[in-house]
């Protein structure tokens, strides 16, 4: 998904719009090398582990990596409408022409 992701980052620059990651590894050392080889420039959370209630993934419902949840401006969880490279773009087009209105 990073070439995804990073073709977002790239089409929306200069808009309301940011990629938050969050990772499930546990080793950070063995990590840092990849997010630098896969041009990882938005910001990325170590997950804690699955089982725990402070993970991110347990408080959020994760049960699958990848996972996306749209926020809009006001900070509401926003449901995708559908799954899919092309599909995640269009519901974040339709999230930004939103906040334009």
């Amino acid at each position: 998904m990073y070439p995804v992701e990073r073709s977002l980052v790239q089409k929306f620059a200069g808009r309301p719009f940011a990629i938050v990651g969050v990772n499930s590894d546990t080793n950070m050392e063995r990590l840092k090398p990849v997010l630098k080889a896969e041009k990882i420039t938005w910001r990325s959370f170590q997950d804690g582990p699955d089982d725990s209630p402070e993970s991110i993934s347990s408080q959020w419902g994760v049960r699958a990596w990848p996972s996306f949840f749209l926020i809009d401006a006001t900070g509401t969880i926003q449901k995708l409408k559908s799954r899919g490279e092309s599909a995640l773009e269009k519901n974040i087009e339709e999230l930004l022409s939103k906040m334009a209105v």
